[in-house]
């Protein structure tokens, strides 16, 4: 049985991760991610306004928007189809994962748009998006706390999320394109901070799987998870 992968890394670890705030100098929060090959650049757009659903209930909103750039992938990408179902269902999920990290009755009757832009693509791209919308959105409401607009950050928990996967019938961490275009399970966890799940999306690609293959699969994503929690952290300048 193997125990390293084709860029030799063990089953358990993470690609190496970087992550950078205020790298938009418009918007009101900005990061981007490095994850191995994958790059994903978010930023968060400040709107003093929210949808007609919530006008006069005093709640905020945070929503997203996803997209591959047209050279992130092996192939180009047209604009219109990188904007297709795919991305709509992606950016559904990083809009759900972020909500939870917020407490949207004192964030004030405003909303936060995340825009996530895949520069460059190998894999783990929402699951990367989410990572670095947390900052983003952290990097925000700091504006809006330095503003005077806020008086604390509306924050309810920290988010991160990572894939995890079986690939050859070994449990993995963190997939590349590679990994995870011949994987038999492939696997998206999203958690916050105390280990609760968000989101878990799962799927036999190539076979069935077992509630304990799905154990281990969450228990070793919370691990992954528990290292980006600190890449976030530092990245803000927190401790």
């Amino acid at each position: 049985m193997k125990t390293k992968r084709l860029d030799g890394r063990g089953l358990a670890e993470l690609r190496p991760m970087t992550i950078r705030t205020s790298v938009a100098k418009y918007a009101e929060g900005s990061a981007l991610i490095e994850l191995g090959d994958t790059r994903v650049q978010v930023t968060a757009s400040i709107d003093e306004k929210v949808p007609h659903f919530l006008r006069g209930s005093g709640q905020g909103w945070v929503t997203s928007e996803y997209a591959l750039l047209p050279r992130s992938t092996q192939q180009r990408v047209g604009r219109d189809q990188a904007r297709g179902g795919r991305s709509q269902e992606i950016q559904r999920l990083i809009g759900r994962a972020l909500r939870a990290a917020v407490d949207l009755k004192n964030l004030g009757e405003r909303s936060i748009m995340l825009d996530c832009d895949v520069l460059q693509a190998d894999g783990g791209t929402r699951t990367a998006s989410i990572t670095a919308a947390w900052v983003a959105l952290m990097e925000g409401m700091r504006w809006l706390k330095d503003k005077g607009l806020i008086d604390r950050l509306p924050l309810q928990t920290q988010v991160a999320a990572i894939s995890v996967g079986i690939v050859e019938d070994q449990i993995c961490l963190d997939l590349t394109y590679e990994e995870d275009s011949r994987a038999q399970v492939d696997c998206n966890v999203v958690m916050t901070e105390k280990g609760r799940l968000v989101e878990l999306q799962g799927t036999g690609e190539g076979r069935t799987f077992t509630w304990e293959e799905m154990d281990e699969m969450v228990q070793l994503a919370w691990q992954g998870i528990q290292v980006i929690f600190g890449a976030q952290k530092q990245a803000l300048g927190w401790r």
